[in-house]
């Protein structure tokens, strides 16, 4: 079997019977576009990835409300005007999964612009809303999260802030992520590394990014060329509450050749650790002592296997707005 068979092939294999549309729950095989569709032609469309876990106590979403309120906001700033709560969406993401009878998997609520419109102008494109579920792994490999990943710095940048609204999670906007991972996977690289117009350091193609010095954990600031990540919140969170101090500032390239650790972070890659830079090896090469202390925190939180002093796991079996007990 070919590689590009055999990924069609897991492709497959990942697909789930049931998917939720505007407050119903239709067969996989019926969720289908006209070839029309204002989305196809011009990438208007806002998502969401959310991750449950099998925890001890039954399926869980991690920060499930969070990820709807950022679709809603997503949605808001499209003009797409979604009818739907946090508490609503967070039902239907429940109904979804509780339906195709998961453990564990990704949850990726999807608002599209449908058949209507045939100019840019989306006015007369009906919003459809879909949520989708499905059982998937690491996303960068199973070997990823333990032994870490060789990137490359992308020749492709990020937008400049005010071209695309890039605190939306839109999908348009991964048109040119696409071409970031393309373009690293055929270089031999498992992910690519954008840096923003002024030449300093972005995002991932689809992560956010930290970096190790000294003992100080530094991030990106929300400066209009990345995403404000839900993962990337969390890890400061939990910075803080294990006393790693932590700065949010502009990060040239070169600290990334010369920094102690480094890590990517996002719902799909979680924590994922990267072990050099255009092959340039980062610290020793392996997985450095403060991320692996926040990788193991954050997914021991997720998984249910330590304390959840955030209120981040919201079960899936327990309808939005119900008290944890």
């Amino acid at each position: 079997m070919s590689k590009g068979e055999q990924g069609k092939a897991r492709e497959l294999s990942e697909r789930t019977e049931w998917i939720w549309h505007d407050g119903e729950i239709i067969p996989w095989d019926d969720a289908q576009l006209h070839v029309m569709s204002h989305v196809v032609h011009y990438g208007s469309s806002v998502f969401e990835g959310v991750r449950f876990y099998d925890t001890p106590n039954g399926p869980a979403a991690f920060r499930l409300a969070d990820h709807m309120r950022r679709f809603l906001n997503s949605a808001r700033i499209y003009r797409m005007g979604l009818e739907l709560s946090i508490d609503e969406l967070s039902d239907a993401c429940r109904e979804v999964v509780n339906r195709n009878g998961l453990e564990s998997g990704y949850i990726r609520p999807v608002a599209l612009r449908g058949l209507g419109a045939l100019g840019l102008h989306p006015g007369n494109s009906p919003v459809q809303t879909y949520i989708i579920c499905w059982p998937w792994g690491q996303y960068l490999g199973t070997e990823a999260l333990q032994e870490g990943v060789d990137v490359c710095i992308s020749s492709w940048t990020r937008p400049a802030p005010n071209t695309l609204p890039t605190l939306a999670k839109a999908g348009g906007n991964y048109v040119s992520s696409q071409l970031m991972r393309m373009e690293a996977e055929e270089n031999g690289y498992a992910e690519a590394i954008g840096l923003g117009p002024d030449g300093l350091v972005s995002e991932g193609s689809g992560q956010n990014l930290f970096v190790v010095d000294a003992g100080i954990l530094y991030t990106p600031p929300i400066d209009g060329t990345l995403l404000n990540g839900i993962t990337r919140d969390s890890i400061l969170k939990l910075a803080a509450n294990l006393g790693i101090p932590t700065r949010e500032q502009s990060i040239p390239r070169e600290m990334l050749y010369i920094s102690d650790e480094l890590f990517f972070t996002g719902t799909a890659s979680e924590i994922t650790p990267i072990r050099s830079v255009d092959r340039i090896e980062v610290g020793g090469g392996g997985v450095g002592p403060i991320t692996e202390s926040l990788r193991d925190e954050y997914l021991g939180i997720a998984t249910g296997e330590r304390p959840d002093p955030y209120g981040w796991l919201e079960p899936i079996n327990q309808p939005a707005g119900e008290p944890v007990l």
